[in-house]
């Protein structure tokens, strides 16, 4: 099987805009499914086995995609280890695990002290079967192969519109403070820019978002305010609520938005901009 640039183990929602990006850029790519779906590569990832022969059928890459989580000790390793053996190439395969921005799972909570909610990608994270994984992946690089974590907010874009999620609300509440966001263009504009220079993500956690955060108050009354025919169920709510609490316009300022999520760092560290925004 010809070696490629990427290989995108998982191919579900964000391979789509991954993919296109690849093909537009002239860059290599394979990707896997459980069910061997038309264009990939059929491999399911067994977390608890040691054996060898599903990456067989994998070919060589220069960086590997992990789409899907992983949540049990020992299987990172046994995923790196088992990809590296089976391979016909001597060259460098690198690893990049996709992530949630769910472990920086601070309280919405109003803060007098701005700072005190403002989190970034050095900040502490929650101690769960996820994000230890993902630390035990980190470990390895340098020994075992170059490794990074991309933690990533709320994905948006083509069948994702994030206006439709306030039908899972049948009552907004204070406590629905901020949303962060990142389209599937901007997260497949990141892995590209990783894979063309891992050494400046080799052993670190990033966090993603499209460097904004939303009032979920201010997006439910303009959505559904423009809404055809108007909703206004939840501007109704949102009304009531700016009444209880005191708050005089939208959006809220940041303090009462609980998590503010920085992500600076990753876009300057690799020169770019998030290009969509707003969830539109």
């Amino acid at each position: 099987m010809p070696a490629v640039d990427i290989l995108i183990l998982g191919a579900g929602w964000s391979s789509t805009f991954l993919i296109s990006l690849c093909q537009q850029s002239g860059i290599t790519f394979a990707a896997t499914t459980r069910s061997g779906a038309p264009n990939t590569i059929k491999f399911e990832f067994q977390p608890n086995s040691d054996d060898q022969t599903p990456y067989h059928g994998l070919p060589d890459a220069k960086t590997v995609l992990i789409t899907f989580p992983i949540t049990i000790s020992g299987a990172p390793q046994r995923l790196v280890k088992a990809y590296l053996a089976t391979r016909s190439s001597s060259n460098a395969t690198a690893f990049i695990q996709l992530g949630t921005t769910g472990i920086w799972d601070k309280p919405a909570v109003p803060s007098q002290n701005l700072l005190s909610t403002i989190i970034d990608r050095h900040s502490p994270i929650s101690q769960t079967g996820r994000s230890n994984a993902e630390v035990e992946l980190l470990s390895l690089s340098g020994s075992v192969a170059q490794t990074t974590v991309l933690n990533l907010a709320g994905l948006w874009g083509g069948q994702r519109v994030p206006r439709n999620w306030l039908a899972r609300c049948s009552v907004l509440s204070y406590h629905q403070g901020s949303l962060h966001l990142l389209h599937g263009e901007d997260l497949a504009r990141a892995i590209l820019a990783v894979h063309h220079d891992f050494s400046k993500a080799a052993g670190q956690r990033w966090l993603l978002t499209d460097e904004r955060v939303y009032d979920w108050w201010d997006l439910a009354s303009a959505w559904r305010a423009a809404s055809s025919p108007p909703d206004n169920a939840p501007a109704t709510w949102v009304c009531e609520l700016m009444r209880e609490e005191g708050v005089p316009v939208l959006p809220r300022d940041s303090a009462y938005l609980g998590r503010v999520l920085d992500s600076r760092e990753f876009w300057e560290t690799f020169g770019l901009v998030p290009v969509k925004a707003r969830g539109a």
